[in-house]
């Protein structure tokens, strides 16, 4: 099961969340809506929302649980696997470029 995290009120839940809902298998952060939610509308570098976005993953990590990220392209894809984005949904491409970009990434290619 896949759930959302897209605004301030989920984080503040996604810890007892994340402990009492069983079969949880990633957590994709919603970040229009989470930008929305905080103020700037699309503003992802925004300190507010980056902060928010760092958070959800911390909290993943914290829990053992795939963070997702919506907005992956070939400019960002090695840098997110580093950061620990486990579950990657890659932008429309007439190629698997960036497909192969992020196995090579995560060491499975």
């Amino acid at each position: 099961m896949a759930i959302m995290c897209e605004e301030a009120k989920a984080i503040k839940n996604l810890p007892r969340m994340l402990e009492q809902v069983p079969g949880i298998g990633v957590v994709q952060i919603g970040e229009g809506n989470l930008s929305q939610d905080l103020g700037y509308p699309r503003e992802y570098d925004h300190p507010t929302v980056a902060s928010a976005i760092n958070e959800i993953l911390a909290m993943c990590k914290e829990y053992n649980v795939p963070c997702g990220h919506p907005h992956v392209n070939p400019k960002n894809v090695e840098a997110l696997v580093a950061l620990g984005y486990r579950w990657l949904m890659m932008q429309p491409e007439l190629s698997f470029a960036v497909v192969k970009m992020g196995r090579k990434a995560a060491g499975s290619e």
